[in-house]
C-alpha cells in the first residue's frame, strides 16, 4: 500500500478530497512530528518539508518519490541529493502572489507617502508634515523576477499608471510589463527605476546579486524593496547605501540572518520599513496549496506518475 504523509494540519474536507483521489493509500496527516516521523521512510509522497525528511528519506533508503513543498522557496533543501535519488519536487509557487504583491505595494506606498514616519509621529503625539511630497503614480518600477508574484505586481502597477520594467532569466515578454530584460542587463534597468522590487528565488546565480555596485546604479531618489530572500543582497552594502543616502529608502521582509539581529542598523533607519518575513502570510495559504497545487498534481500522479504544476528544475534551483 502506498503512503502519503502530510506534515501539516489540514481541514477534514481537504483530507476527504485527498482520500477520494487515492482511496487505497494510507494517509498520515498532522503538524506534530509524533504523527508522521515514524512514517517518513515508508512514504511515497510527502507534503511539507521538514528537516527530518533529509535524514530519513534523502540521506537514507526510502520509498519517497515525490515531495510537495509547503513553501515557494526550496533553497533550504538538499537539492543535489534529491536530484540524484530522482525525487520529484514541486513547490508552492503561486500561492503567494496576492499577499506578497499587497505587501510590496504596502511598502512602496508606505515609504512614498511616509506612513512609517507618521506612525512614529503618532506614537510621540507629534503633528508634523515631515516633508511629504512624493507620489507613486506614473513612476517607473523595476521588477526583478517576473514569476507569479512579479506578474501580479506588474498588473497592480498598471493601475497606478506606472512604467513597468521586468527582469527574468529568459527575458520572455509578459503582460503588463512594458520592457523585459535578462539578469545580465541590470545596469540598463536600475538607473531608470524609481522602485526596485526583488521577487527572485535564491539560487547560485542570484546570491549577492545586489551589492554596492547595483545600489550605486540606482537613483538617489529610488526605493529598494526585497521580498525574495535576504541572501540575494549583500546586507552590509545595502546598509551603507542607506546610511549615506545613496538610495532613498528600503522596504525589507527578508534578511541574511533571521530573526534580524537587534543590533542591526536597519531597525533604526528612518527610511527603512522592516517586516518579519511575513509578506506571504495569508488566511488562504493552506487552501491554495491543497486545492490549487496538491490536488491537481495528486490526480495526475495517481493516473500515471506525471506532475503538471510547479515542478522544480533542479538545475535552476526553482
Amino acid at each position: 500500500m502506498s503512503k502519503l504523509v502530510i506534515t501539516q494540519n489540514i481541514e477534514e474536507a481537504h483530507l476527504e478530497q485527498i482520500k477520494a483521489i487515492v482511496p487505497n493509500w494510507e494517509i498520515v496527516a498532522g503538524r506534530d512530528s509524533s504523527v508522521w516521523l515514524e512514517h517518513l521512510q515508508d512514504a511515497e509522497v510527502i507534503v511539507g518539508w521538514k528537516k527530518e525528511i533529509a535524514e530519513h528519506c534523502v540521506h537514507a533508503d526510502s520509498k519517497l518519490r515525490w515531495l510537495q513543498s509547503w513553501s515557494a522557496g526550496v533553497n533550504s533543501m538538499p537539492l543535489d541529493e534529491m536530484e540524484k535519488k530522482n525525487i520529484l519536487l514541486t513547490s508552492a509557487n503561486g500561492v503567494h502572489a496576492f499577499p506578497i504583491s499587497e505587501t510590496i505595494f504596502a511598502l512602496m506606498l508606505g515609504l512614498t507617502r511616509k506612513i512609517h514616519t507618521y506612525v512614529r509621529n503618532q506614537q510621540e503625539k507629534k503633528w508634523h508634515h515631515s516633508d511629504m511630497k512624493l507620489e507613486i503614480h506614473e513612476k517607473t518600477i523595476g521588477i526583478m523576477g517576473v514569476g507569479h508574484i512579479g506578474k501580479e505586481t506588474a498588473k497592480i502597477a498598471k493601475a497606478f499608471g506606472m512604467k513597468v520594467l521586468g527582469v527574468r532569466h529568459s527575458g520572455r515578454e509578459e503582460d503588463f510589463v512594458d520592457e523585459m530584460f535578462t539578469t545580465d542587463q541590470l545596469s540598463d534597468v536600475l538607473p531608470r527605476c524609481d522602485y526596485v522590487v526583488v521577487t527572485l528565488p535564491l539560487t547560485n546565480e542570484t546570491r549577492h546579486l545586489f551589492g554596492a555596485n547595483e545600489f550605486k546604479q540606482m537613483k538617489p531618489s529610488a526605493f529598494f524593496i526585497n521580498i525574495g530572500r535576504g541572501e540575494i543582497v549583500v546586507e552590509d552594502e545595502l546598509i551603507e547605501s542607506l546610511r549615506t543616502g545613496e538610495i532613498a529608502g528600503a522596504g525589507l521582509d527578508v534578511f541574511t540572518k533571521e530573526p534580524l539581529a537587534e543590533t542591526s542598523p536597519l531597525w533604526e533607519f528612518e527610511n527603512v520599513i522592516v517586516t518579519p518575513h511575513t509578506s506571504g502570510s495569508t488566511e488562504h495559504y493552506t487552501k491554495r496549496v491543497i486545492e490549487d497545487i496538491l490536488i491537481p498534481n495528486l490526480k495526475s500522479y495517481a493516473q500515471g506518475g506525471v506532475l503538471l504544476k510547479n515542478v522544480v528544475d533542479y538545475k535552476k534551483g526553482y
